[in-house]
């Protein structure tokens, strides 16, 4: 339709990246490419995104909630499994409000096939999953990226996913890495769980994962 609106919603992820230089690569329509940015990404994830304008020579547009994360988090604290309001309130709110504005769209989301039970609870209006109309899977959708060059400074050798650094969702392996080798982001973490009346995980507080981390990691120089 002549004034429809055709939208991509990219995370910056693997398969929003594969979905949307695919969908370049075979010339479909695409007027606006929206991000939205918590403020607490992988520093690796601004300079991929950066790579991924200069590859398709085209700007992407960044969404960013006014007040920002920290107004947020003093508010609500740690997120957890009941209460993802990073995902709700930085995420999904804001993309909606700005799509609003276009009355008459159709915006595409980067769903691989291996997660297609992901879209039964999203309303089918408007939003299409080139992705699983392809059949291609989250392992196609990386492999695709590494073919066509981009690889995230190393981040999927290390996480399942690669969005904010410092989410309490993620595996305890992949707490122990950013510990490890991103101290410079463990230490922001450190700083915003002494402002929170939430408790980091229902199992372990970031205080506990420290001295876990430290221990270990003393123990390894030892031999």
């Amino acid at each position: 339709m002549k004034n429809q609106k055709h939208i991509v919603s990219f995370s910056g992820g693997k398969d929003s990246t594969a979905m949307l230089l695919r969908m370049i690569e075979l010339d479909m329509r695409i007027d606006e490419i929206i991000f939205c940015d918590t403020g607490k990404e992988f520093p690796q994830m601004y300079s991929h995104i950066a790579e991924v304008e200069a590859y398709i020579e085209r700007k992407i547009t960044r969404l960013k909630d006014d007040k920002g994360f920290f107004v947020h988090f003093e508010k609500y604290g740690w997120m957890n499994h009941n209460f993802r309001w990073c995902t709700t309130t930085l995420k999904v709110q804001h993309i909606n409000r700005y799509l609003k504005q276009y009355k008459n769209r159709v915006e595409y989301v980067g769903i691989a096939k291996d997660e297609e039970h992901r879209t039964k609870k999203k309303s089918k209006k408007c939003i299409k999953y080139p992705l699983i109309d392809w059949g291609w899977t989250e392992k196609d959708a990386l492999n695709y990226c590494y073919s066509k060059g981009f690889k995230w400074s190393g981040l999927y050798g290390k996480f399942s996913r690669v969005s904010c650094y410092l989410c309490p969702l993620q595996r305890i392996g992949e707490l122990r890495v950013i510990y490890n080798e991103y101290p410079e982001l463990w230490a922001d973490m450190l700083y915003l769980d002494a402002l929170s009346h939430r408790k980091f995980r229902s199992d372990y507080s970031l205080q506990e994962l420290e001295t876990w981390f430290y221990n270990e990691k003393r123990q390894l120089q030892l031999f």
